[in-house]
């Protein structure tokens, strides 16, 4: 079964490729069938074979010899790893096909971020949707969830609508909370530091893994913008305001924070004796 999810990575992120690369220049994802960038032939079916047909060209265009980016063997090898851990830490179920589903989005996310600055609300604004409706499926357990429900008189579990409960709660709150920083920090440098689409990319993150891992999901990424982002800066001898894109550390952190979130709070918690 490993070698299914394998083989799904692959042709899936074969398809993430192409999404990266026309969203955001607004053309269709389905048609016409993979070109060339460069000179615009349409690609043969066997030069169209995820991480092989690279490695076989050598990097370069069969017609017109142009160098093929390095992002389409990256994100084929990233997604195919990740379908591969994700089968393997949860199995054959349905949280399997939901996270699947999130860390597909999230990775065009932080490619596209990563290139053009730019979170598209056609993956982030049906992503909030999506993660929403498909926590009738899949619960989302945290305490929030319980003490809004405790607050409003009900009982703590009341099944699938509990779940739908704590999803709209982790969209909310976590969209909510950058939207406070984005607004405190602007009230200090008189500067936008967070963009719309950063928001509406914590509200899908909240909507699929609840107000708990959300949250850990921003420290995380901020932190990870940080180290990354200064590492960069300086390396390149760029301008401190240089624009960062924080929505690829974000994208970063929610698909760790998915797989390894709940070890890792456990972990924190273990050692500082709050256990």
């Amino acid at each position: 079964m490993e070698w299914v999810f394998i083989s799904l990575g692959l042709k899936i992120g074969s398809f993430l490729n192409v999404c990266i690369v026309r969203l955001p220049r607004r053309q269709s994802v389905v048609s016409p069938r993979s070109f060339c960038t460069h000179c615009g032939q349409p690609l043969k079916p066997y030069d169209n074979i995820p991480l092989i047909s690279f490695l076989l060209l050598r990097g370069k265009c069969r017609f017109c010899k142009a160098n093929i980016s390095w992002q389409y063997p990256v994100v084929e090898a990233l997604a195919t790893a990740i379908y591969w851990v994700t089968y393997v830490s949860y199995g054959l179920q349905w949280k399997t096909a939901v996270l699947l589903v999130f860390f597909s989005a999230l990775i065009v996310l932080v490619f596209i971020d990563l290139y053009h600055r730019l979170l598209p609300d056609v993956i982030t604004l049906p992503g909030i949707a999506v993660g929403i409706a498909l926590s009738l499926l899949v619960g989302i357990e945290n305490d929030a969830g319980t003490a809004l429900l405790q607050l409003a008189g009900l009982p703590e579990s009341l099944g699938r609508w509990g779940w739908l409960v704590n999803s709209l709660m982790g969209a909310l709150v976590c969209s909510g909370f950058l939207w406070v920083v984005g607004a405190v920090y602007f009230k200090l440098k008189k500067v936008e530091g967070l963009g719309g689409g950063d928001l509406k990319l914590m509200g899908m993150v909240g909507a699929f893994l609840g107000v708990k891992l959300g949250l850990l999901t921003i420290m995380l990424g901020s932190l990870l913008g940080v180290l990354v982002g200064l590492a960069y800066i300086r390396m390149t001898g760029k301008d401190y305001r240089y624009p960062l894109p924080f929505g690829s550390f974000l994208g970063v952190a929610a698909i760790g924070v998915a797989l390894w979130g709940e070890q890792l709070l456990s972990w924190y918690l273990g050692i500082t004796g709050r256990i």
